[in-house]
């Protein structure tokens, strides 16, 4: 009961879906814990599927191997650990964000803690939409929600999001479609995969138009209460981006493959039900991507080093072409003073045996 009490919640989906304003609505629960986004998990899951590799590629001198350690339990360990941190830092987390909003003034002891009853946390990181297989490896019963936004609706708001916040999330529509097709595909798949037990998809219009229903059907995919107070961070208008109706896409700059792929996408999700069926093909293919990942961040030390030889062989020449030029300036620099010299004694030859010189020495 404690294990199933303490199950991690994920908000992923594309940027501007409105994955943090859901995952402050979750976190106004009195059992859930809303984190700061992070992004740190899904890279140690990479790492850890690259130590367990090495860990058994030897069975007679591995020690997981030697003591049964499988690949599922030395994934699950270190998300247990994750969790209990968390929760045992939590009263921590809530004191810092109480001195931010409260400000220096405010004495400690008006502080009340409300963190510590809970037993659970969510993150709301969208770029965690590209490692939900890695995290199901950490955190086996974790609960994810796709927040769904229409491609249009997020690239415009991407577009826009300079103007509001003057920092720029990516460079045009074309790196603006790219971002939500990776993202969204990836969570779709996700939701193919592990089936509406692990997996719902919450779309950003209902946030908007029917919040309440909204919330309370995922707080039942979640096995929590519903409580009003969820309902406060949504009082503001989700699309803090503010974009006008008048703002428009050049489509011309997006490559049209990306942009019909996009489109089709878009519009399968929004019309579509979720599966409520999981997709053996699915997790193949997740598993799959999260293997190509693995080998790729393993080998790139190796790739890595090809280029890293040929340039140190390089700088060596530099190093002996450089020595080698200096040595070949002093040489000329000895040889111009040899050749100044020999030019000196000429001249003074010339001159000791000018007429006049002759005459002088004559009467002397």
């Amino acid at each position: 009961m404690q294990h199933q009490k303490n199950r991690p919640i994920f908000v992923v989906g594309s940027p501007r879906s409105g994955t943090s304003i859901l995952t402050w609505c979750l976190g106004r629960h009195p059992n859930i814990i809303p984190l700061e986004e992070s992004g740190w998990m899904g890279d140690l899951a990479i790492d850890l599927a690259i130590y367990y590799q090495i860990g058994t590629a030897r069975d007679d001198y591995s020690l997981l191997s030697s003591m049964g350690i499988h690949n599922a339990e030395f994934f699950s360990r270190f998300g247990e650990t994750i969790t209990e941190l968390i929760l045992s830092h939590r009263v921590d987390l809530e004191r810092k964000r109480w001195r931010r909003a409260a400000g220096p003034a405010t004495p400690d002891h008006c502080f009340v803690p409300w963190y510590d009853a809970k037993t659970r946390w969510v993150d709301g990181t969208p770029e965690y939409s590209l490692h939900i297989c890695g995290l199901r490896k950490l955190f086996p019963d974790a609960q994810f929600v796709h927040v769904f936004r229409d491609a249009i609706s997020v690239v415009r708001s991407m577009l826009h999001f300079h103007r509001v916040s003057g920092q720029s999330l990516v460079a045009d529509a074309q790196e603006a479609y790219q971002y939500w097709l990776a993202t969204v595909s990836n969570c779709a798949l996700a939701e193919r995969a592990y089936g509406p037990g692990a997996i719902l998809r919450v779309r950003h219009a209902d946030l908007v138009g029917l919040p309440k229903a909204t919330l309370e059907s995922l707080f039942a995919f979640l096995g929590e209460p519903f409580v009003p107070e969820c309902l406060e961070p949504l009082s503001q208008r989700i699309n803090s981006s503010n974009v006008p109706a008048d703002f428009t896409i050049n489509e011309r700059e997006v490559d049209p493959g990306l942009l019909e792929q996009a489109k089709e996408l878009s519009q399968q999700l929004e019309a579509g039900p979720q599966s409520r069926e999981t997709s053996p093909a699915a997790i193949e293919e997740l598993e799959a991507a999260f293997n190509e990942r693995v080998h790729f961040v393993a080998t790139l030390p190796r790739e890595f080093r090809k280029p890293q030889e040929v340039i140190a062989t390089l700088q060596q020449e530099n190093r002996r072409l450089a020595a080698r030029a200096e040595r070949l300036a002093l040489e000329v620099e000895r040889k111009r003073a040899i050749i100044e010299g020999l030019r000196a004694r000429r001249e003074r030859s010339k001159w000791l045996r000018s007429p006049f010189i002759q005459r002088s020495r004559h009467r002397i």
